[in-house]
């Protein structure tokens, strides 16, 4: 045998030597006989179903759930994303002399601001209308409207009224589903609720929340609305942020109650309140806004604000209800003609009861100037009375609005008041200085100085510390000058009787009256 024969024995021999030792090696250490690809081939071991439980006293909440659904998937297709832009021009800079450009270079300053923002709406019509809200679209220069489906079409605002936040678009398309109106006025509070729309932007469009509704009737004061705005939200705890706004609120009959509107919240965001439009507000004002591209109110011409314990009984009411006429706006006020009078508690508009300022405003305002209606009255000692007025248009001023207390500068001046105990005051004779002070100089009364925490006027009548200048009068109807007066004119009531004052107060345009009803105390 050659050598390289022999070389190649050994060689063979080594390896079959080394091949024998691996196998040994793996038996001692026991590594597994299959690959990873041959236990990939395998079957795997399947998972035992297990039988849902028979739960019988869940199965309100299982068909609760499944209505929940049902309704979320028959109106979601009605509810539309809505993206506007806006672009601000900026002041044109003032033409310069040749040569002084390169001083003063047009910075970023000098182009138009572009913003975006996104909000709700919901179909209302096959032929392309749309409803949301008035800051959604507000200024917008170009509006988005975004179908579930995805399809995408450029707006035309029809109409905008930033005295209920209502504002009408039209898109053309087809193949809509507009969704169904229902009845603001018949829900009761309780109710279940869905809130839908885009909070938080277009990363959680088409939401869907769930609520109740919470109360009715509210006035949102701190939402910066002006006087003549008309003030009547649904709460509801449904979940609603910022992106949410011009939403529908539905009920579990799948029918628009509110539009979403606002929120009541320290930080933001959603906090367990939020408030929509009725929907029976919104459809008058849309209707109107379709037909002639805006608003048209009618008024009384009168300062109001929702009626309370003292006015009620003043008037023989058995609760706390109607709307109590503050003043008038003018002295050609509709109201005044027809022989309204200040401190009148307002009970009904055309034999329809009311309850709240919302209320009223709503029944006067989108009726047509020059229309006549009933005004039922409730007066001193329970009288009622019924008028005809010949409604007005509503002008620039508060024909029919809240009668907020007015803000006044303050005034150090309460040197040598005088206490009257039965109302919880000390007040001061209005004299020539101090009602020149007060900007008031033809106002003859008592400057109330001093509110007794606690007393018959706390939380009625302020002091020129809170910042408010309040000025009695009169008291029923007889005119008060000095402290001798008023206090002559107390010892005519006895405590526990409820007065009616003539306030008078510093606006920034002159004065403002207002009727306070107090309850006397002990002398």
């Amino acid at each position: 045998m050659s050598t390289r024969s022999m070389n190649w024995l050994k060689f063979g021999g080594l390896v079959a030597l080394a091949f024998a030792l691996g196998l040994l090696f793996a038996g001692l250490l026991d590594l597994p006989t299959r690959s990873l690809a041959q236990e990939q081939g395998r079957a795997t071991p399947m998972i035992t179903p297990v039988k849902a439980p028979s739960i019988p006293e869940a199965k309100p909440l299982i068909e609760l759930s499944d209505a929940f659904a049902a309704v979320a998937d028959a109106v979601r297709p009605s509810v539309v994303y809505i993206r506007s832009e806006r672009t601000e021009k900026v002041a044109q800079r003032p033409q310069l002399p040749p040569g002084f450009e390169r001083f003063f270079p047009r910075g970023r300053d000098q182009q138009p601001q572009f913003e975006e923002g996104s909000g709700s709406g919901f179909v209302i019509s096959n032929d392309g209308y749309v409803l949301t809200n008035n800051h959604v679209v507000a200024g917008a220069t170009k509006v988005i409207v975004r179908l579930l489906d995805r399809r995408q079409f450029t707006a035309k605002v029809v109409g905008a009224d930033p005295n209920t936040d209502v504002a009408v678009l039209k898109i053309d398309a087809s193949d809509l589903h507009p969704i169904a109106l229902g009845n603001s006025d018949t829900t009761r509070i309780g109710e279940w609720v869905l809130a839908i729309g885009n909070p938080l932007g277009e990363g959680l469009n088409f939401t869907v929340t769930q609520g109740i509704v919470s109360a009715k009737g509210r006035d949102l004061r701190g939402l910066n609305r002006s006087r003549l705005s008309i003030s009547d939200f649904i709460q509801t705890d449904a979940a609603i942020n910022p992106g949410n706004s011009g939403g529908p609120l539905v009920n579990m009959r799948g029918e628009v109650i509110g539009i979403n509107s606002a929120i009541a919240s320290e930080t933001g965001f959603y906090s367990g309140y939020g408030f929509a439009i009725p929907i029976n507000l919104a459809r008058t004002v849309a209707n109107q806004l379709i037909a002639t591209g805006k608003v048209h109110r009618a008024a009384l011409g009168i300062e109001i604000r929702d009626a309370d314990v003292n006015d009620a009984a003043y008037v023989g009411l058995k609760e706390p209800t109607g709307v109590l006429v503050v003043n008038f706006s003018n002295d050609q006020s509709a109201a005044r003609k027809a022989g309204i009078e200040p401190g009148d508690v307002i009970v009904a508009v055309d034999g329809q009861p009311v309850e709240y300022v919302g209320q009223l405003q709503q029944r006067i305002a989108f009726r047509k100037p020059g229309e006549t209606v009933q005004i039922t009255v409730a007066r001193k000692g329970g009288t009622r009375k019924t008028l005809d007025v010949k409604l007005q248009p509503q002008g620039e001023v508060a024909d029919v609005a809240s009668a907020d207390q007015p803000e006044a500068d303050s005034t150090s001046a309460k040197g040598g008041s005088s206490a009257m105990g039965t109302l919880g005051v000390s007040v001061q004779t209005v004299t020539p200085a101090i009602a020149q002070q007060l900007g008031m100089q033809d106002t003859r009364g008592v400057l109330v100085t001093d509110v007794t925490p606690g007393g018959p006027a706390w939380e009625r009548l302020a002091e020129p510390g809170q910042g408010y200048a309040d000025v009695i009068t009169a008291i029923e109807g007889t005119p008060v000058r000095n402290e001798a007066e008023l206090r002559a004119a107390l010892r005519s009531f006895k405590p526990g009787s409820i007065v009616t004052l003539r306030v008078v107060s510093p606006a920034p345009n002159g004065t403002t009256q207002r009727i306070v009803r107090v309850r006397l105390g002990g002398s």
